[in-house]
């Protein structure tokens, strides 16, 4: 009797069908759109990954420790040359380049969606009630849950992986802008004005240069979470790093996941350390102003 009243009392919500069609449509309507934007992805992180791979490997190598130096400092630079030389000892330097031209392209365009978003919300108490059950939505749903209706629309390659590596990665950066203006003080932002400082100009010399830190920290997070969805990439075909895991798993050959590990490992400490290094130049620049 109560099995039969809870059945009426709460009807059965066609959630997976109603989201099949959405999905469905979108498909369908925006076809024409979908090829083009799949050719521009592939085409961007493959000509990244050629400019990777083409030169001798330790003419990158040189180059990536250069920019870790200027970054980060010499510590970390030479971790670059070493990990970066473990790397070519492994095997792993077409996948690692492959991974690192999938980040840097995903977390390049997630920053570029998430910043202006960020500093929109900071301005609009409206936007930012609307985007935060949106960001939270994004951090919590399992990446392989939107990874198939993108894999549905784009097949199989980079495009999917970066798609799904852009959602993953944008909540955080959003997130870490907005606090960051929002925590620049109020008296100095009235100050600005009072000078006859317009709110672009505000914006662009007292509130960004004053929450450059809370920014860099935002862009960390987000190579960082870009980084973390190497496994799945190679899920829909992606390749790079993550392809040895899985051939590991499942083959059940633990050295092979090993191995694909540690260049990942190395990679993760080579952005970490040198976007943190940035984020604490910036930060040292703001106090000195």
């Amino acid at each position: 009797m109560a099995a039969l009243l809870q059945e009426n009392l709460v009807p059965e919500i066609p959630l997976a069908d109603w989201t099949n069609t959405v999905v469905g449509w979108i498909n369908e309507t925006f076809e024409p759109i979908f090829d083009p934007l799949n050719t521009v992805i592939e085409g961007g992180v493959g000509t990244l990954a050629f400019v990777l791979t083409a030169p001798p490997e330790l003419v990158i190598i040189v180059a990536l420790a250069a920019i870790a130096f200027l970054m980060a400092g010499w510590r970390i630079a030479l971790f670059t040359v070493l990990g970066l030389l473990l790397v070519i000892s492994l095997g792993l330097w077409e996948e690692a380049m492959l991974t690192l031209a999938l980040v840097l392209a995903s977390a390049v365009t997630a920053l570029a969606i998430a910043i202006p978003i960020g500093i929109i919300a900071a301005k609009s108490r409206g936007v930012e009630t609307v985007l935060t059950p949106i960001l939270d939505t994004m951090q919590t749903m399992p990446a392989f849950v939107y990874l198939v209706p993108v894999v549905l629309v784009f097949s199989i390659g980079n495009a999917p992986a970066l798609i799904a590596t852009v959602v993953f990665a944008m909540p955080p950066a959003v997130r870490l802008t907005m606090l960051g203006i929002q925590q620049v003080p109020k008296d100095t932002v009235e100050a600005a004005h009072a000078f006859g400082s317009t709110p672009w100009q505000t914006l662009l010399k007292v509130e960004l240069p004053l929450s450059v830190q809370s920014i860099m920290a935002g862009v960390n997070q987000s190579i960082m979470l870009s980084l973390s969805m190497v496994v799945v990439a190679a899920l829909v075909g992606a390749g790079g790093l993550g392809k040895p895991v899985l051939e590991g798993l499942g083959n059940l050959d633990v050295g092979a996941s090993f191995i694909g590990g540690v260049g990942i490992v190395i990679l993760a400490i080579m952005l970490d350390r040198s976007t943190r290094g940035l984020g604490r130049r910036g930060g040292a620049t703001k106090k000195a102003a």
